[in-house]
């Protein structure tokens, strides 16, 4: 009996987490007091690890809802793709979003569909990556820049929202070698209201540099927040060199700048499976700092 238990909470498990919560979409909101005092608050909107398909119904419909938030600004960290087909996908999904200032750089699943490969690898240290078929990632970029998005890939852009200057830095997916520091390397503009340093993979050596040149908030994603979390130990693996206890949320990095990691909205498609660590999209308000007493 005892046996035949524990088999049936095993299945019933495997269940949910492979047709339940991925399903499960959720919007994080995080406060973050890091302007100036006096300064307008500013409302970003990160996405990240779309992973999309043209199947994707569900998921297509709470992305396009997103843009009833009214985000002043949007930052999509990456992996929007996973299909020749999931272009016109995203400009769907993305909808009124796109009439909104954003950013966006690319991830490794952005270049080359995922592959096909046993679920329990996702869970081992990383091996030599696997590639697929290319996939049209200059439609994407195209589609973005049309709509008045600035490309960060290994470049820095800035935007205006009400008289405060947002500076960005960013880089292009470190983990297909096309990340290139040096292109954007010096002190982030010190008179911008924020400076915002953006990738896909949280790796620590470019964190660390992007906070050692002024970056206030890192925003990154790739993660998927470790897809499976396990009570009291969180996530398994990150799948790149970040430690697990930041593989989702707010994080100091350094003593100067904050760390955002995007758990993301989707996943690879051959391991569409999430325990404990729901499909996510997160709306961060920056407000002001607290004025000095005196």
């Amino acid at each position: 009996m005892a046996v035949a238990g524990a088999a049936g909470f095993a299945i019933a498990t495997a269940g949910y987490a492979r047709f339940v919560e991925p399903q499960l979409f959720a919007l994080r909101r995080i406060e973050l007091p890091i302007l100036a005092p006096g300064s307008w608050p500013l409302r970003v909107l990160h996405l990240s690890d779309l992973h999309l398909l043209p199947s994707q119904h569900r998921k297509i419909a709470w992305l396009s809802g997103l843009a009833q938030l009214h985000p002043d600004i949007v930052v999509n960290t990456g992996d929007t793709l996973s299909g020749s087909k999931s272009v016109p996908t995203a400009v769907t999904a993305l909808g009124g979003l796109l009439d909104v200032p954003g950013v966006f750089v690319f991830g490794n699943n952005d270049y080359t569909e995922p592959v096909r490969r046993s679920p329990h690898r996702y869970f081992l240290p990383r091996g030599p990556r696997l590639s697929g078929k290319a996939l049209p990632w200059r439609d994407l970029r195209a589609a973005q820049l049309e709509h008045g998005w600035l490309d960060l890939s290994n470049k820095r852009g800035d935007i205006t929202i009400r008289g405060q200057q947002i500076a960005f830095g960013g880089v292009d997916d470190p983990h297909t070698d096309r990340d290139r520091y040096t292109d954007i390397a010096g002190a982030a503009d010190s008179h911008a209201s924020v400076r915002i340093g953006v990738l896909h993979a949280p790796e620590p050596e470019l964190l660390d540099r992007f906070a050692t040149d002024g970056y206030d908030l890192l925003l990154a994603g790739h993660t998927h927040g470790g897809q499976v979390r396990v009570p009291g130990i969180g996530a398994v693996v990150t799948n790149c060199g970040i430690d697990r206890s930041r593989a989702r949320g707010l994080s100091r990095w350094g003593s100067t700048s904050w760390l955002h990691v995007s758990a993301g909205i989707g996943a690879n498609p051959y391991l569409p499976v999430r325990f404990l660590c729901r499909p996510e999209a997160t709306l961060l308000t920056l407000i002001a700092k607290q004025a000095p007493a005196g």
